[in-house]
């Protein structure tokens, strides 16, 4: 099997070295954080652990994946020096590529999975099944033929696009909803009572302001002009839906339709189950028997402890076409879903 070196053994880093070793691959590791590289060969995610990113090259890896913050990334491709295939993983791509026009074996991606969890401890080999993995284009075909073998052992998907466009599409989608979050998040809290009594929607939109923050400066001063074009854009829909709300109700009507046929286009990748806990001893070693029972693939979790105790809610989401598979399994051990 590929011997495989990975730089940086944090959530994602941790996580692709546990998917290729769980399959088979060698993988050593190096992480400038001493912790956070012991938790990784403790874990297993990594096979044999090195205090440098020279004693990566030294292995000698066929594959190098970088998977640091931004500027971290930047610097370690700009004084990079191998003939193998190089592979990173950050954020954004155009700052990315215009460093690394002295490696050869170059490929500039971005796996479009992650949690608010951070760390090795957080790892996951099945974090990107399922998930999009961008490729950016114009590398070498032997290059990319190679990386593209590491993402479909992790069970992700490529999706090949520019880096302009990719750093475009990611302030839409992923950069703006996390500046987004912070916003909702600073709204509601200067409005008394308003967060003790946020539910499961302000709940769902908010997650993302739980994640490092020190990462996401980085990214969105890295991509700062498509960042500062997608909130543009916002400022331009929220102006569109105070005049929808101060006209009459067929035109609000029209907006709100409008966004939920764009929401339902996408396709939920997941399906989620709901069902209630009390709050006694034993709950969740009864979910964790149902799981096993139903052999679902189980994508996310989440907790709404009820405000004032009592038990509270607990979410599944899994793989599309299996929610009836859990329910099943749930009702089994005397868990009714919540419709």
């Amino acid at each position: 099997m590929p011997l495989v070196g990975v730089i940086g053994t944090g959530l994602v880093g941790g996580s692709i070295a546990a998917g290729l070793t769980s399959s088979g691959w060698d993988v050593v590791g190096y992480d400038a954080d001493r912790e956070s590289l012991e938790v990784a060969l403790k874990r297993g995610l990594i096979g044999i652990a090195v205090d440098s990113v020279a004693g990566i090259l030294d292995a000698p890896p066929e594959i190098v994946i970088v998977a640091a913050p931004p500027k971290a990334t930047i610097e370690i491709l700009s004084n990079l020096d191998t003939s193998a295939v190089v592979m990173d993983v950050a954020g954004i791509k155009s700052a990315v590529l215009d460093v690394t026009g002295h490696l050869e074996g170059f490929v500039g991606t971005h796996p479009m999975a992650g949690r608010e969890s951070f760390g090795p401890s957080a790892a996951s080999p099945a974090l990107f099944r399922g998930a999009s993995w961008v490729v950016i284009e114009g590398s070498s075909a032997a290059a990319t033929e190679q990386v593209v073998d590491v993402i479909d052992e992790l069970g992700a998907n490529p999706v090949f696009m520019s880096a302009a466009a990719h750093d475009e599409a990611v302030a839409a989608i992923s950069h703006l909803p996390q500046v987004l979050a912070a916003g909702l998040l600073a709204s509601a809290s200067e409005t008394p009572d308003a967060l003790s009594l946020a539910a499961g929607s302000f709940r769902d939109l908010t997650r993302v302001a739980a994640s490092q923050p020190i990462p996401w400066v980085e990214i969105l001063k890295s991509n700062e002009t498509a960042v500062l074009g997608a909130v543009d854009a916002l400022k331009d829909e929220l102006d569109r839906i105070e005049m929808a709300i101060r006209s009459n109700d067929d035109e609000l009507l029209a907006y709100l339709s409008r966004s939920r046929e764009a929401r339902q286009s996408l396709g939920a990748p997941v399906s989620a189950v709901r069902i209630g806990l009390a709050d006694e001893p034993g709950e969740i070693a009864r979910v964790g028997h149902a799981l096993e029972e139903s052999h679902v693939d189980v994508r996310d979790i989440q907790m709404r402890h009820a405000p004032y105790g009592g038990g509270g809610v607990l979410t599944l989401s899994v793989r599309a076409g299996e929610e009836e598979a859990l329910r099943q399994a749930l009702e089994d051990v005397g868990f009714p879903a919540i419709p």
